[in-house]
Order: C-alpha cells, then structure tokens, then sequence
C-alpha cells in the first residue's frame, strides 16, 4: 500500500463503518489522519472502534444524515473533538429497490433520492464555510457509473447518482479559489452489503458490462479517495474519476 500522507488531518465519513466507507475510513486511519465515522448503524460503528485501536484517532457517530438539524449538531461534535474539518467523504447510501421505473413508488423513489443525493448536499453544505474559513478542505462524494450512464431497473439510484455529478460539479465551481477542492468518484459494481438490496441478475448485468471481467474492490476506491483527499490534489477540482473496470472511458 503506498503512503497517502494525511497526517494531521481531521475527516468525516459518511456510512464510514460499513463498506467502501469502511475501506475508507481504514484507509485513512493508515495514512495518519483522524477519522469521525458517521452511520447509521451503532453495531458497525462499534465494530470498527472495537477492531482499531487507535486511540482517539477513530470516533463514531450514530444519526441519520438525511435529517440537517443531526447533520449540524454532528458537525459541531465533530469541530470539538478534532479540532477542525480538513476532509468530508459523502459515502452513505441505497441502492433502492430494483424494478421498471413505472413500477417505483413515489415513496421508493424519494427514499432512494433522500439518501443517495438529497443528505450529500445536507453534508457538503454542512461544511463548506468551516472549511472556506479555514482556507482549506477536500470533499470527495461517492457517486456511480449508473450516474452517467443509467441502469436499467435501477432509475432512482441512476438519477440520485447523476444528480451527485452535477452536485459536486457546482460546488467546485463555486470554492475554487478558497482552497476547497471537491471531486466525485464513480465506481462501477464494487461489492459490499448493498448488494444484499438488489437481485443477482442486476448484479450480473453490471458485472457484464465490465471489460476487466470482475466486480471493484473496496480497498480500490479506498486508495483513490484518499488521493483525492489529500494534499497532493491540487489542481483537480470538479472532477469525475472514473473506477469501473473499463467501462466507463469518457
């Protein structure tokens, strides 16, 4: 594993305890930072801090990060116990039910939405003016290929991770000469516990469509995010990095 350096550095995760936000927040742990998981479940989080032992390096939060007035009072806890926010890494989210778009709900849809699209602004906007403040900050938001391409059966997600794109390219737009740079990665199928949400011809479908032949590893999206996060990443913001096995070349 090469050394990302983030000595001194302060992050939040979001689904940090579980998952590709789990690979991060490892990731993370191992390049010198402070890491403040926030999650949904409490038994993940205790997992985690149960398995490193790292002292006040490695802090949890249970709350929901679709509700703003949780987000605000995590991001307060957050300042005083680290001290300030150099990184956010919006991870959490569904994958929502796997059906024909004219079979969704309206409150499949939102749910999806709520989570995957609505809480990565609620984050972002949580942070920006501590960090705009400081003079400093790297925000990376997990989007997806379905964002630029669309999945079939998979039209909340698709949407919600598109929405994620543009998200993150506006925000860029508007910190770039604060000295907060904020990108998105999009994995194709990487397999954590979201698969257990959808059905196992989607999951070929997306594994079909990837010329490596092989599903991501989380340890994968781990080691991007934290370039990303770290200092070396200087010049790249509003950016869109693709991690999908080949199939994504644009």
């Amino acid at each position: 594993m090469n050394k990302i350096d983030l000595e001194g550095r302060a992050a939040i995760v979001t689904g940090g305890a579980d998952g590709i936000g789990r690979a991060i927040s490892e990731r993370f742990l191992a390049s010198g930072a402070r890491v403040t998981m926030w999650d949904i479940s409490q038994k993940n989080l205790d997992t985690m801090q149960g398995t490193h032992d790292v002292g006040d390096r490695l802090l949890g939060a249970c709350f929901d990060v679709t509700d703003p007035e949780q987000v605000a009072a995590g991001r307060d806890n957050a300042v005083a116990a680290m001290g300030k926010i150099d990184i956010l890494i919006c991870n959490a989210g569904i994958a929502g039910p796997a059906k024909k778009s004219w079979e969704y709900s309206y409150e499949e849809w939102r749910s999806v939405v709520n989570l995957d699209l609505d809480a990565v602004f609620v984050c972002c906007q949580s942070v920006i003016s501590h960090m705009m403040d400081q003079g400093y900050g790297r925000i990376v938001n997990i989007a997806s290929i379905a964002g630029k391409e669309g999945n079939p059966n998979a039209c909340a997600y698709s949407a919600a991770k598109a929405g994620v794109i543009g998200l993150t390219k506006s925000l860029a737009k508007e910190t770039a000469e604060a000295g907060v740079l904020i990108n998105c990665v999009t994995p194709a199928a990487i397999r954590t516990s979201i698969f257990d949400q959808i059905t196992q011809e989607h999951v070929d479908y997306m594994l079909s469509r990837i010329p490596m032949g092989r599903l991501g590893q989380t340890k994968e999206a781990a080691a991007l995010v934290a370039w990303l996060a770290s200092e070396d990443c200087s010049f790249s913001t509003g950016g869109v990095f693709d991690l999908s096995g080949g199939r994504a070349t644009y």
